[in-house]
């Protein structure tokens, strides 16, 4: 992937607050967090994703925040000296060619210009993308390193560890790392955003797990959407109309394909466990998240990524 050397960034909701923040214990009821790997959560994080989500149900905020718009924490209210500066060399497209970290601000403009312009009124961007290292304190709760990059419904802000995908994807689940990976991981979390906009979000009522359960459906839902993305990539522009993305690489979606088999219950599950039980999946098997990456990519259609009507064997992939 290449980005256009004469693109401008615009850095106003990308922002880095270093670590240190508030961590979590393994307590609490475990939801399907976006970017969860191998099991592990955080009993905070978990705890409000959960009220969040039966309170979008009852109609009723049952999370003591509220949204972005009027929770007790949001990521825009960072004062200066809470955001470590990591992003405020980052430019043009040019950075974005020569430094991954403004990679991180132009895929994050390219997903807001695209997202934009698909869903028109209905649309306003993430509150944040927020980079740390170690745990942070979000809208969700305190979150460590361990829960994996995630979206956090309350504040609307997409929280993601940049270690993660060295230490955690790489080492430890043995899948890909560098080049379109972190651009695929993105823009799944984005498609949270937009599933939340969307009211999809609000269907998921139980913490039942399964192949086909509505955890499941709404995770698909985000591997579609970042597909749905990709197939649109390099027709996002800056601000000034200049395109953000010269080029997609072939290249580039086969590494999201194996990124997305790598972070699949089944692969998960044998590497750590040395077994599969397809009961307790809550994220969908390899072969289901490679295939909705493809149904958003290679149809560019919003109404094909509507996972929650999908019969169980559309989402199975069958």
């Amino acid at each position: 992937m290449r980005f256009n050397p004469k693109a401008r960034l615009d850095r106003s909701r990308v922002r880095d607050v270093g670590g240190g923040g508030g961590g979590g214990g393994g307590r609490g009821m475990r939801l399907p967090i976006p970017g969860g790997i191998g099991g592990k959560s955080v009993g905070g994080l978990v705890l409000v994703l959960v009220l969040y989500v039966v309170g979008q149900w009852l109609g009723v905020d049952l999370t003591g925040g509220g949204t972005s718009t009027n929770g007790a924490y949001s990521p825009a209210r960072l004062s200066d000296a809470q955001d470590t500066g990591r992003y405020d060399d980052c430019e043009t497209g040019e950075d974005a060619n020569d430094n991954q970290d403004c990679a991180r601000v132009a895929v994050e403009n390219s997903l807001t210009d695209y997202w934009d312009d698909e869903l028109g009124s209905k649309f306003h961007p993430e509150e944040a993308l927020v980079t740390f290292r170690g745990s942070v304190d979000t809208g969700c709760g305190g979150a460590t390193s361990d829960v994996g990059p995630f979206y956090c419904p309350p504040d609307e802000t997409i929280y993601l560890d940049t270690s993660f995908f060295d230490e955690v994807l790489e080492r430890q689940l043995g899948g890909p790392d560098g080049g379109f990976v972190e651009d695929y991981v993105i823009a799944h979390e984005y498609g949270h955003h937009i599933s939340n906009l969307l009211g999809f979000m609000g269907k998921v009522r139980t913490q039942e797990t399964g192949p086909t359960s509505p955890g499941v459906r709404l995770e698909l839902q985000a591997d579609c959407y970042a597909g749905l993305w990709a197939n649109h990539a390099t027709q996002t522009e800056d601000a000034d109309g200049n395109v953000l993305l010269l080029d997609l690489s072939q290249k580039d979606i086969d590494l999201a394909l194996e990124a997305a088999a790598s972070v699949g219950d089944d692969y998960i599950q044998r590497k750590t466990q040395g077994q599969v039980d397809a009961e307790t999946w809550t994220h969908g098997s390899s072969d289901q998240r490679r295939h909705w990456f493809m149904v958003g990519y290679e149809t560019g259609d919003l109404d094909a990524c509507d996972t929650f009507s999908a019969s169980e064997d559309e989402v199975l992939g069958e």
